[in-house]
């Protein structure tokens, strides 16, 4: 099968919820494919299926783990995706690998901090305690150098602030000075987002005390 066919067919399969379960040690195995453009579609479509069954990933997770060390960065991207969602799906699974993500939070490639801040949204939606003291990680990458990873480093900052409203209160103000002054509009609109959500949530957890 040439790599466009083989490419395909996990583009079929990506539509095909109901073959997951079973696809697994098939799209697995395709992580030693030659092709990075394989290795790195069979990555994102293995954080999908271990969003659904997360369990079914436990033999997996290492395999995708090495990856974070690869030299080509959407490998490293996707292996963070995956993560990521599977994560979402259940911590336990990935939790050996946990602290080694916040490493790319300094990674050189900027789509790369962006997939750490992605991947760690994922996480937090199910599993938000362990965040609480490294939030400034994600303080530091409001001010990021690139304007994708601005825009997306408030959104952590918003998961947590519905569930958590305590850790992002003390960085409600630089939120909030971000919101009026940014140049990028997108970064603006999410800044007060987060800004809004953890004022909110804060607000109503008070009148129910």
């Amino acid at each position: 099968m040439t790599e466009k066919e083989l490419y395909r067919e996990l583009g079929t399969l990506t539509k095909e919820k109901n073959r997951w379960q079973e696809s697994i040690p098939y799209v697995f195995s395709l992580l030693k494919d030659g092709s990075v453009k394989i290795q790195a579609k069979a990555l994102w479509l293995l954080g999908e299926m271990g969003l659904v069954y997360p369990q079914s990933m436990q033999d997996a997770v290492r395999d995708i783990a090495v990856f974070l060390d690869s030299p080509e960065p959407i490998l490293r991207e996707r292996a963070l995706n995956a993560l990521g969602r599977i994560g979402r799906g259940s911590y336990a699974v990935i939790e050996p690998y946990w602290m080694d993500l916040f490493r790319f939070a300094c990674d050189e490639v900027p789509k790369v901090r962006l997939s750490f801040i992605w991947a760690s949204e994922n996480i937090a939606v199910n599993t938000p305690d362990i965040y609480q003291d490294h939030m400034p990680v994600f303080a530091r990458l409001l001010y990021d150098t690139d304007d994708k990873v601005r825009m997306e480093a408030p959104e952590i900052f918003r998961v947590l602030g519905k569930q958590r409203p305590a850790f992002v209160m003390p960085y409600v103000e630089q939120l909030r000075q971000i919101s009026e002054s940014d140049e990028n509009r997108v970064v603006r609109i999410h800044c007060l987002g987060a800004v809004r959500a953890a004022v909110k949530q804060s607000t109503e957890s008070e009148e129910s005390t």
